[in-house]
């Protein structure tokens, strides 16, 4: 394990050192790239997640200067999930306690996103956005975390004109309105006429009943007001 760090630290001292030097065409960031990608797999190998995620970063960068962006949105990713991954060493209350690893994992995933998109790469950036909502629901960001899973369906697969007649786009919409208008009966009637058809996995109802619960948290909040 100490031999992964002291290599892994080795590789970032020696990327570093080329992004600080001179180059021609470029070459210097190419150099640093090819080295900090060493880095980060050697800080993986060492189990030593926040520093392979913020190496990923910089690998990241330099794809950016090279106008790679697919590479850079892949480095991204690489880069959330290693920020991810920091947090699983506990147990789960721990993880609800030291949620600064995974708002940085969205923080990189939506930067993946938005460069796959970039690129029309959807199958992709829509894989990110999953991701996005997965760790936001984790974080309690229960409308961000269903409006962005959501929202980010209904537009990658508006691309496909056939999609807009199908039940999977109406539970969409149904779902979308309903949360605009923080509607509960209107939400749960359109997840059981779905359900009661084609039956929801264990991820999709358990994000499903914890909006529904914000959504009549809500409801109580609103009538204790008037």
């Amino acid at each position: 394990m100490g031999d992964h760090l002291a290599r892994a630290e080795d590789f970032e001292s020696r990327a570093e050192k080329k992004l600080g030097g001179w180059a021609i065409f470029g070459s210097k960031y190419e150099d640093a790239a090819d080295l900090f990608d060493k880095a980060a797999n050697a800080f993986k190998l060492a189990k030593s997640w926040d520093q392979a995620g913020a190496v990923y970063v910089k690998l990241a960068n330099c794809h950016l200067k090279l106008d790679s962006k697919h590479e850079a949105a892949n480095a991204y990713a690489d880069a959330a999930h290693c920020y991810k991954k920091s947090n699983t060493k506990g147990e789960i209350a721990e993880l609800y306690e030291q949620e600064q690893n995974l708002e940085q994992a969205i923080v990189y995933y939506e930067k993946a996103a938005d460069l796959f998109q970039s690129e029309d790469v959807t199958t992709s950036a829509n894989q990110c956005k999953q991701k996005i909502a997965q760790f936001a629901a984790q974080l309690e960001q229960l409308r961000f975390a269903s409006s962005l899973y959501m929202i980010s369906q209904i537009t990658d697969f508006e691309l496909d004109p056939t999609f807009s007649g199908t039940r999977e786009y109406k539970l969409l919409a149904d779902l979308a309105t309903a949360i605009d208008e923080e509607d509960l009966a209107k939400f749960t009637d359109a997840v059981k006429e779905f359900d009661s058809m084609t039956q929801l996995d264990a991820w999709k109802t358990t994000l499903l009943l914890r909006v529904k619960e914000a959504l009549k948290a809500k409801e109580l909040e609103e009538d204790d007001l008037t």
